[in-house]
Parts: structure tokens; sequence; C-alpha cells
């Protein structure tokens, strides 16, 4: 298995890759599969569908390296993210029966991802942590496992009502009072 590389050489390798440079493509996508692959198969639970769009994953990034900004964090938590709406894009396109929360035109929270070097960001890093640390624990625990499953291992509503042993409906509406009370809480 690959060794984890430093998050300044992905930086390396991520830019030797926008500049069409195939051997840190290579020595990239060593470095950081098994970590996306853990994230798809998490997300995703079937392997021939982790493993396809893995590869979906490394042709977007092989094409858009360039668009990756140092300053919004971390090399790993941008191609983590890459993995993650694949994911996503997979999981609406197989199972369109199902439906799946939708994305904010906002960026991904980086948050304790290691990127900001600056004192004073790092604080309110932290800062933003502990106040969603504490209006998680403000959830009722059924809306708290909702949105954690939902949005940190890609459950469906329906996985969830299965998981859950609840009705379709009843998740659906944990899963939106709870992402209400989390803004809500958030915004305050």
């Amino acid at each position: 298995m690959a060794r984890t590389e430093p998050a300044d050489n992905l930086e390396s390798l991520l830019r030797a890759t926008a500049g069409g440079d195939a051997l840190a493509f290579r020595r990239l996508y060593e470095a950081s599969s098994p970590h996306l692959f853990g994230l798809l198969m998490r997300m995703l639970q079937r392997r021939d569908w982790a493993e396809e769009a893995l590869q979906d994953c490394y042709i977007k990034i092989w094409q858009k390296a360039d668009t990756y900004a140092p300053e919004k964090g971390q090399p790993l938590t941008w191609l983590m993210t890459v993995a993650r709406y694949r994911a996503l894009d997979l999981l609406r396109v197989r199972r369109p029966e199902v439906e799946m929360p939708e994305e904010e035109d906002a960026p991904p929270m980086t948050f304790a991802d290691g990127a900001a070097e600056d004192p004073q960001l790092r604080a309110v890093e932290r800062e933003g942590i502990r106040r969603l640390n504490d209006c998680m624990t403000g959830l009722a625990p059924e809306q708290r496992r909702s949105v954690l499953l939902a949005y940190y291992e890609g459950y469906t509503h329906q996985e969830l009502a299965a998981s859950l042993k609840a009705p379709l409906g009843t998740v659906k509406s944990w899963v939106r009072r709870g992402l209400q009370r989390l803004r809500e809480c958030l915004e305050a």
C-alpha cells in the first residue's frame, strides 16, 4: 500500500499534473488513491461502483488539477472533495428514485484540514469546529445520527430509513429539521 505523502509533496504533484506531467500524476495516484477509494467504498457500498468512481475521479483530477488552490485547503481535502461529489453524482444516477440532498453553492468546508498557516485563521477554524460540535450535541439523537450518516457516509434517505428502522418520511424530517436546527444554531 502506498505511504501517505506530505501535503507539500501532494501539492507539488498536483502542480506538476496540471502541467501535464504523467509521472507526477502516477505518483499522485499512488499516494492518494487509497484515501479516495476508502471514502468511495464508505459512500457507495459497492466495490464495482467505487472502482468506477475512482477512475472517474482521476480523469477529472488530470483534467482539472490546475484549478486546485492551495490557499483554500490541503491537497488531500481537494482530492477527497472531487471523490465525494463523484460518489453523490453516481448515487443520483444509479438510484434516481432516491431523493438526494442538494449541495449548496458554497465552497466545501475546510475546517481542521491544516490549510491555515496564519494563527488567526487557525483560531477561527478551531472556533468553527467547536461551534459545530456544540450545535451537533444540541440535536435530538435521531437527527444527529441521520445528519451524520447522510452527509459523512453518503447514505440516501432510503438507506437511512432501513438503517434506522424508521419510516422514510420520518427520516426525511429528521434530516431536514436537523439541518435547519444546525443552520439556526450556527447563525446565532
